[in-house]
């Protein structure tokens, strides 16, 4: 019996290991994707550019939603509670908005 190994090799591009800052992420789907669009909205200014988009399958979103889940869990067992506050959640025409309160790190 062949032993296979579940390791992947990733390769991360140093202009993509930099990131991009997000305060912003608008989440949308269809019958066959989710879409993740991530913006940086900055104070004093009325529009938010999208820095990045990811689309994933329904099967790869619901995959992710566990995985932040269980990262977050992790992390609060580490370091304590995570404070949302009063972090806006809204639902404008079909897509989900997540922001988070501007100037606050």
């Amino acid at each position: 019996m062949e032993n296979k190994s579940n390791e992947i090799d990733i390769e991360l591009d140093e202009s993509i290991a930099e990131g991009n800052y997000a305060n912003l992420a608008i989440i949308s789907h269809s019958t066959s994707e989710f879409i993740l669009d991530f913006a940086a909205l900055l104070p004093g200014l009325p529009k938010a550019k999208v820095r990045n988009r990811i689309i994933l399958a329904p099967e790869h979103a619901k995959r992710l939603l566990l995985s932040l889940q269980d990262n977050i869990t992790k992390y609060e067992t580490n370091v304590g509670h995570i404070d949302v506050g009063m972090a806006s959640n809204e639902l404008i025409e079909g897509e989900s908005i997540l922001g988070f309160n501007i100037g606050e790190a």
